[in-house]
């Protein structure tokens, strides 16, 4: 029996096959690429050979960064709608490109100080995992920004996420690092499930998942789905606030960072919030512009109030607590997430949403170079000192007058003062703003907290050149923490030094 013939049916399937922008994917797809090699290596190369895969890592993590630059000569895309080839799932433009040079940039800084840090575990933590967890969770995270659609934002938001929580546990028999896995995952889990729903109420009242199509037609939605659709529009927002740690979201933070291996807390301080700040902003600039009336107003609470949380509870860590050095950069972090969503806030009052995005690009970039130094030097004393106390920086420059030097620049840069000249841009830039934006209470709110962040900033500054106490601890530093003190010193001067190429670079048209 034969059957007639159907000619609709090879244009159909030609219609369906769309070639893929290899190219705009090389950065997120090379880094998950690395990531299985180096799980696969890990069955063959022997223990005392384990380093390999370190160095391997940071390759990888390097490369991926490199592959930025041939995108930046136009905006690509790829994963296109047949019938409408605009509408895309994936977008390299200038947005993507300055969040995946932060994401996979402060991946690297925190694989270099890895390296140091699985040599002084002692097995304590298997290397193959590891690696690959890190450079599994650096492929969401750089996948990310480039979503422009809800289905994959929210994958690459778990790829990001999940490989984080088993990093933060990975140490075999240490109760802390298993209770701040613990906590870390049931308030992530938490803010995905709020997320999803909302995902879902929008899917359901406009009938699709591409984000610029969502802003068309959440405008006219019918009134019976109106309820629907505004729930969609809180609880997806909420879901997002978990993310970026912002009050009273932000508890899980100070338990998890001092839990977890102090390379993954630096990498959660940064590539965790340019997570965290990207999806939130696509949500709510590119598909909710007609909700800046209901996000708008929001997301300046959240912001003063987590900027007020956040540096309260910096001002109240005592020196001789244990642990207090990383608890301050945990309650820092915080208050700094406070600052990035002002521009957000802005966005709404604003009729140029790119200039006020363009702010929270650049603070986050200022603060990803800095904060990760920081971090690097707290993972030097964390060596000798591992109680990692605000006390054991006591006369750090009578040791290490250099190392001394640094913590000190990347503090004041914190702090917005000279000669750390970027963050006080950066800052001045912020409150422009919300300034411009007509948000005269935020700006008033920030100056505040700027004050009472000064303190503890000063505070721990001011303590790196006192007479120690005792017996001065001298700590060598190793190749690759050496590696990661040098790229986040040279950004920091450089940028200090034109701090107006920060700006440019992240000023952005996409919006």
């Amino acid at each position: 029996m034969s059957f007639p013939a159907q000619p609709l049916a090879q244009p159909l399937a030609e219609s369906l096959v769309q070639s893929v922008d290899w190219l705009a994917i090389a950065p997120p797809t090379l880094t998950a690429v690395v990531g299985l090699v180096v799980l696969v290596a890990d069955l063959f190369v022997p223990d005392a050979r384990k380093a390999v895969l370190g160095w391997v890592s940071v390759a990888g993590l390097a490369a991926s960064a490199l592959l930025l630059l041939p995108l930046l000569d136009g905006d690509r895309s790829t994963f296109c709608l047949t019938t409408r080839q605009e509408v895309c799932s994936y977008t390299a433009d200038r947005f993507t490109l300055v969040i995946q040079l932060l994401v996979l940039g402060g991946a690297l800084l925190a694989a270099l100080l890895s390296v140091t840090a699985l040599k002084d575990a002692r097995k304590d933590m298997p290397e193959g995992e590891y690696w690959f967890l890190l450079l599994s969770s650096a492929a969401g995270a750089a996948l990310l920004p480039a979503s422009r659609d809800l289905a994959t934002l929210i994958v690459a938001l778990e790829v990001a996420s999940l490989p984080a929580f088993a990093l933060v546990g990975l140490r075999h028999g240490d109760k802390r690092s298993s209770e701040a896995a613990l906590k870390f995952f049931l308030s992530s889990v938490t803010a995905t499930a709020v997320s999803l729903m909302g995902v879902s109420f929008l899917y359901a009242t406009t009938g699709t998942l591409y984000l610029t199509q969502i802003a068309g037609r959440i405008q006219h939605v019918d009134g019976q789905l109106q309820t629907l659709a505004q729930t969609g529009v809180v609880l997806t927002l909420i879901g997002f606030a978990f993310k970026t740690a912002a009050a009273p979201f932000h508890f899980w933070v100070p338990d998890t960072y001092v839990g977890a291996p102090l390379p993954i807390a630096a990498y959660l301080s940064v590539v965790g919030k340019a997570v965290g700040f990207s999806g939130l902003i696509l949500v709510t600039v590119v598909a909710l512009p007609s909700y800046a009336d209901a996000w708008g107003p929001a997301l300046a609470v959240l912001a003063a109030l987590t900027m007020t949380v956040g540096n309260v509870g910096a001002l109240r860590q005592q020196a001789t607590r244990a642990y207090s050095a990383v608890r301050l950069l945990a309650w820092s972090s915080v208050g700094q997430a406070g600052y990035l969503l002002v521009p957000i806030a802005a966005a709404a009052y604003s009729d140029d949403p790119g200039h006020a995005i363009g702010s929270t690009v650049a603070y986050a970039l200022m603060y990803g170079a800095v904060n990760l130094g920081a971090f690097a030097v707290a993972a030097l004393v964390g060596r000798t000192r591992a109680s990692n106390r605000l006390a054991d920086y006591r006369g750090l420059y009578a040791t290490n007058p250099l190392t001394a030097l640094l913590l000190a620049f990347f503090l004041l840069c914190l702090a917005g003062l000279p000669p750390g000249i970027i963050g006080l841009f950066a800052k001045v830039t912020v409150f422009s703003a919300a300034v411009d934006a007509g948000l005269g209470w935020l700006a008033v709110i920030m100056a505040a907290n700027v004050v009472i962040a000064l303190f503890y900033y000063l505070q721990w500054t001011a303590l790196l050149f006192r007479a120690p106490e005792g017996e001065p601890a001298r700590h060598r530093l190793p190749a690759p923490l050496t590696a990661a003190l040098a790229l986040t010193a040279v950004v920091g001067v450089a940028l200090s030094g034109a701090p107006q190429l920060v700006l440019r670079f992240a000023d952005t048209t996409l919006f």
